[in-house]
């Protein structure tokens, strides 16, 4: 079974880690869609988010204080599903839809996080590099 959790884990981690690169790699395009959302400073915020999701994921995936990295995963996601995919706002059917995927999955990813949290932060931890940082 540990090896089912290390192949789940790294599966989880791969939207998370592309996300990441994606956000660096196309920092002009993703900010623009930020400031449309009413983001201040977009660019810079689309380049911390990238940052914060690449050392998340990569965190998680390669069990470096993953259960760090879980956790603040699973806050910036509930964050960024809330600022950036408010379908609630949205006064265009087609937009509202698409918002609400985005904000749905950005939530899901959230509770996924919180369940790699619990149990990277306990003592069945499999494949991990380093022992978690917070142990319950």
């Amino acid at each position: 079974m540990d090896e089912i959790f290390l192949i789940g884990r790294l599966m989880f981690c791969f939207l998370i880690v592309m996300s990441g690169v994606g956000h660096l790699m196309a920092t002009d395009a993703m900010a623009g869609y930020a400031e449309m959302r009413g983001v201040s400073n977009a660019k810079l915020m689309t380049q911390v988010s990238g940052v914060a999701l690449l050392a998340g994921g990569l965190s998680v995936a390669l069990g470096i204080f993953g259960d760090l990295g879980a956790l603040g995963l699973a806050i910036l996601l509930v964050i960024m599903a809330v600022t950036m995919h408010a379908f609630w706002k949205e006064t265009d059917a087609m937009n509202k839809q698409m918002e609400m995927v985005a904000f749905n999955k950005d939530i899901a990813l959230a509770g996924g996080a919180l369940v790699m949290f619990s149990i990277l932060s306990s003592d069945f931890a499999p494949y991990t590099l380093v022992d978690p940082f917070i142990n319950w």
